[in-house]
């Protein structure tokens, strides 16, 4: 096992290899100047030059690169000029708000796309199989944000169920003591139940966005796995040996059909760590995301390759979980391994 995961993880070194390259140079091609927006708009040419020289922008691209590359092999990934924190920090704070999130929603959108998919299977050409073809093209259909602002104005602005999408507490309520970072957890882990409601209250709405647009590829990989292990001939000999149904679908023909249904969560897994961005503006989220987009706008470089970075680490770890996962599910896939 131990060998697998350094294998994986030796193939995987490539890639981060040239993650750090292209979020670098991808920063430096952008426009705007990170000297210009720091000294202000009344600042002079030679102010802006001083700020520029302090930044080290001023020195070719190659020694920049080089600097970086030194600097995050002793695991510094530099200050953000906007907080004046280190990006690392900055990172750490920030990304439970981030995890929290993207779990819930991913959480959610399992919980009803696999018994919808196994339903439609099971059932297929009945009402419940359209049902999900339906849910699964207007899932996939909507833009992320626009779902997000429609169920903000419905929810919050028309009927007044849902909170204010201001972050992930009332302002009349205060974080719970650190555990995990995940305000939920955490305020169970104190018995603070109002805190729990505070804190489900306002991760319901930026959840339930993210759910809706996993729903689509879980339920259409659910449902076309499941009907390939339902017309195999080891569930109509399960079938013709007395099994019940529920023995049949859930033992025999779920667990079959799991692999693919795996591969297709972690691949919506990494969509969402995308689709926090927009959905943590949307909600004013304290997470990565947001934390990422204010320093583009500010053009501070070093929170933006944090951030790519820290991405595509969390990729890195999730294809590695999955592996893992296949050889539980399948003992086979582990032998061939």
């Amino acid at each position: 096992m131990l060998r697998h995961v350094g294998r994986r993880l030796a193939t995987a070194l490539p890639s981060l290899i040239g993650v750090i390259i292209t979020a670098f140079l991808l920063t430096r091609v952008l426009p705007g100047d990170p000297a210009a927006y720091f000294a202000g708009p009344a600042a002079t040419e030679q102010a802006i030059a001083e700020i520029r020289t302090q930044l080290g922008l001023d020195r070719p691209v190659h020694e920049q690169f080089i600097a970086y590359v030194s600097d995050l092999a002793q695991g510094n990934l530099g200050t953000s000029l906007t907080t004046g924190q280190p990006v690392t920090q900055d990172i750490i704070a920030r990304l439970p708000a981030s995890a929290e999130l993207t779990l819930t929603g991913l959480l959610a959108a399992v919980l009803i796309a696999v018994p919808l998919g196994i339903a439609a299977a099971v059932r297929q050409g009945s009402w419940i199989d359209h049902l999900s073809r339906i849910l699964a093209t207007s899932g996939v259909s909507l833009p992320v944000f626009f779902t997000g602002l429609l169920l903000v104005y419905v929810f919050y602005y028309q009927t007044g169920i849902a909170p204010a999408p201001l972050g992930r507490l009332d302002i009349f309520f205060s974080p719970p003591p650190q555990v995990t970072g995940f305000y939920l957890i955490d305020s169970l882990i104190a018995g603070d139940i109002e805190t729990f409601r505070s804190a489900a209250a306002q991760i319901f709405l930026p959840a339930t966005t993210l759910a809706i647009f996993s729903l689509a590829p879980i339920t259409r990989m659910t449902r076309a796995s499941m009907l390939s292990v339902l017309a195999s001939d080891f569930v109509r000999t399960a079938r013709a040996n007395g099994l019940s149904t529920w023995r049949v679908i859930v033992v025999y023909a779920f667990r079959n059909a799991m692999l693919p249904v795996i591969t297709t969560l972690g691949m919506v897994f990494s969509f969402l760590l995308g689709a926090n961005v927009l959905v943590e503006k949307v909600f004013a989220w304290p997470g990565i995301g947001s934390y990422a987009v204010e320093a583009l706008i500010a053009s501070d470089f070093a929170p933006v390759q944090g951030f790519v970075l820290a991405m595509a680490a969390l990729y890195v770890l999730l294809n590695l979980l999955i592996d893992l996962a296949y050889g539980v599910i399948d003992p086979r896939v582990q032998m061939e391994g």
